[in-house]
């Protein structure tokens, strides 16, 4: 788990790819100050395990399904990509809760100054607009960020200098391709509204007359 409060920028030594699945490569620094073996690495929001570590890089696998459904793949020898250690009990939650498991991803459509702030508008389809909200939360590339508006096909975030510094929103422009998690309590929600199983079928789902039964309406 992690909280979406980017550590260090790190750079893509090598993407070694088989069929359908490969070896990532990435130089770091900060993130490999206590690292071992097996443990949990956030690279532009996508949870992957140290496999490897050599002078100054850890290695991960990244499976078919990892590839699909992130930007991983895009990636060039040298691309800048956000890095984070898993959260620890000891740890401030200066973000919000992050998995590390990308919904979709999507593509900035828009840059533009506000002040001094830059507001970014981000496509996203379908499958995760249904759970942002605005002012809620959203990760983006492994950043812990807030829903400034939402429209019918996009959302848009207000981006402060320091973000754009220390992430790799400020290396990229219009057409990046971005990694999406949405905020994980409202798909607690939704499943619980649902009922337990897919398509909202088996007992157990929410309802208002079981919610006014309970004497909480």
């Amino acid at each position: 788990m992690f909280t979406g409060i980017v550590e260090e920028m790190g750079r893509l030594a090598a993407l070694e790819m088989k069929a359908d699945s490969g070896v990532i490569t990435i130089e770091a620094e900060k993130v490999l100050e206590d690292a071992q073996l097996g443990d949990s690495i956030a690279v532009n929001g996508v949870c992957l395990t140290a496999r490897d570590f050599g002078e100054g890089t850890f290695s991960a696998d990244v499976m078919p399904e990892t590839l699909r459904k992130t930007n991983l793949g895009n990636l060039k020898r040298g691309s800048r990509v956000n890095l984070e250690r898993a959260l620890t009990l000891s740890a401030r939650l200066g973000g919000h809760l992050m998995l590390g498991h990308v919904d979709a991803t999507g593509k900035v459509t828009s840059i533009q100054p506000e002040g001094n702030a830059v507001i970014y508008t981000i496509s996203a389809p379908e499958e995760i607009r249904r759970y942002l909200l605005a002012q809620g939360s959203v990760g983006v590339d492994g950043i812990s960020l807030t829903v400034a508006r939402l429209e019918r096909d996009s959302f848009s975030i207000s981006l402060i200098p320091h973000t754009l510094e220390v992430t790799t929103l400020g290396q990229n422009g219009v057409g990046y391709e971005v990694n999406l998690e949405a905020d994980v309590i409202g798909k607690y929600v939704e499943k619980s509204m649902k009922g337990g199983l897919p398509g909202g079928q088996g007992e157990g789902g929410l309802s208002l007359e079981k919610l006014a039964e309970g004497g909480f309406l």
